[in-house]
């Protein structure tokens, strides 16, 4: 298969960029804007491939291999994981913090995402210590702390205009799913659901935990009632807990991910944004992935099927089926104006 090879960064110099993909000898280069370059008929044997992903990594660049005719239009659903994907932190462990627990509950959730601790057991452990924190604490978590992660808007711009559908499945929490849905317009949403009671916190998860498992299981069923496969979907995680539906996918993208998940990502993107997806996937009439839209969206027109209108979230309880949509609240809208955000995602060089 001809690849193509796509090294970009967040303010990268163009020198460094190409410094980067001289490694993969490349026949031709074409700058897809001032942080990104396509690289086209580039070796991709292992050592090559090593050895570009060492060099990128030390530069601060992604370097991503993708076949050569790839593009957005070839997708109809685009799936992503929320916390530390979609959104810059990772809810309960802010949840956590408004009760002075979060060290704790964030050393769980690290060991969760690496894969050490299987999920659902560290769940439950994490929740039970929020056992009595009044509900509104999330709330606050969503509008103080919550703020999406770069590039987020561009990608989900992107999708609408190239009619491609949206899933946020989640080990997280519906309050946040719902929210974000709502607001982002996002048109299905899988996450667990925490128990409150005289608005407080119990310390358990109502019903069915969304898992590996029922991530993946969210994924093809999303598939099913858009009529496509899933390798027509485009997914995008960052821990263990991804692995599973990244990997029935016909592109996983790891994003600033735990070192397992970038290993078996087709693409690792550890310092772009979400929008790097874009350049990724640019067609190669020239222009970036956003300018390329318009011709991504006139090749779908006529193909993309038409699910059930509105958004919708995905309930566990029944198998997964589909239910009406709602805020947990009813009424709250957040403000969409966060506080300043927590530090950034940082990331581990590859093996």
């Amino acid at each position: 298969m001809t690849m193509k090879l796509i090294v970009q960064g967040p303010g990268a110099a163009m020198a460094t960029l190409r410094s980067v993909a001289a490694l993969a000898l490349p026949a031709s280069i074409r700058e897809l804007s001032p942080h990104a370059i396509r690289c086209d008929d580039v070796s991709s044997d292992g050592a090559v491939r090593h050895a570009v992903e060492q060099a990128a990594f030390a530069a601060g660049v992604d370097a991503a291999w993708i076949a050569r005719d790839a593009t957005l239009a070839d997708y109809s659903l685009l799936a992503m994981d929320m916390d530390s994907t979609l959104i810059t932190i990772e809810c309960i462990d802010e949840i956590a913090d408004m009760q002075g627990l979060k060290p704790q509950v964030a050393a769980i959730t690290e060991a969760a995402m690496r894969g050490e601790i299987g999920f659902a057991d560290s769940l439950r452990r994490r929740v039970a210590l929020l056992k009595g924190l009044d509900a509104d604490a999330l709330r606050r978590v969503y509008d103080e702390r919550l703020q999406l992660s770069p590039g987020a808007e561009q990608l989900l711009a992107a999708a609408r205009a190239a009619n491609i559908k949206t899933l946020l499945v989640s080990g997280g929490f519906t309050y946040f799913t719902d929210h974000l849905r709502a607001r982002l317009g996002l048109d299905y949403s899988n996450a667990n659901t925490l128990e409150i009671v005289d608005g407080k916190l119990t310390g358990l998860v109502h019903g069915a935990i969304v898992d590996a498992e029922a991530k993946r299981d969210t994924v093809n069923l999303v598939c099913d009632q858009l009529g496509i496969h899933a390798s027509q979907a485009i997914v995008m995680g960052d821990g263990a807990n991804d692995l599973q539906m990244m990997s029935i996918a016909g592109l996983s993208v790891a994003f600033r991910a735990k070192p397992v998940v970038r290993q078996q990502a087709d693409v690792a993107l550890n310092f772009s944004g979400l929008d790097g997806l874009l350049n990724v996937l640019a067609e190669n009439q020239g222009g970036t992935g956003a300018t390329s839209l318009s011709r991504a969206f006139q090749r779908r027109r006529q193909r993309t099927p038409t699910p059930a209108t509105g958004s919708q979230r995905l309930s566990p309880l029944d198998h997964l089926s589909a239910i009406p949509p709602t805020c947990r609240d009813g009424a709250h809208h957040p403000s969409n104006t966060p506080a300043p955000p927590p530090p950034p995602h940082t990331a581990s060089p590859p093996a």
